[in-house]
């Protein structure tokens, strides 16, 4: 009757720690999820915007590769086109076309249809542009996107 109280204890003794132990296993995988979305909401909070140029006119630029990653700019220009003001900061290649200028590279990074099928969109505060870049007049407080499609 020893034997076998003992033999129940210890069998207990083992279940009680595999409890335990996948307990644990489940309160540290919650706790790490947690953590790393507090780490990345804390990361996109905390971008940055860089800050380009100098001049008396200020805007917004994003720019989204072909994987999504997005650059956020805040333009300073004394230029009146979205267009000039990006071509003088260096950050718009292209070549000039019978539509004005067609880009092909934006941030240094190049979208060349010929090539990959893909092609950099301009928007402004959301919406496609109805006029290439270097048509469209700064307008101060709107903001202005390349993305590749």
């Amino acid at each position: 009757m020893k034997r076998r109280f003992a033999v129940m204890k210890k069998s207990l003794s083992c279940i009680l720690c595999m409890v335990l132990i996948v307990a644990m296993a489940l309160v540290t995988g919650g706790c790490n999820g947690k953590t790393d979305r507090q780490a990345s909401d804390t990361a996109e909070t905390s971008r940055e915007r860089q800050v380009l140029g100098e001049g008396s006119t200020r805007f917004g630029l994003t720019v989204v590769d072909a994987e999504g990653n997005e650059t956020e700019f805040e333009i300073h220009t004394d230029q009146a086109t979205v267009g000039g003001a990006l071509t003088q900061l260096g950050l718009l290649e292209g070549e000039e076309g019978p539509h004005g200028l067609y880009v092909k590279a934006v941030n240094g990074i190049t979208a060349d249809y010929e090539k990959d099928g893909v092609y950099w969109a301009f928007y402004i505060n959301g919406e496609y542009a109805q006029s290439g870049v270097d048509s469209i007049e700064i307008t101060e407080g709107d903001s202005y996107s390349f993305k590749v499609e």
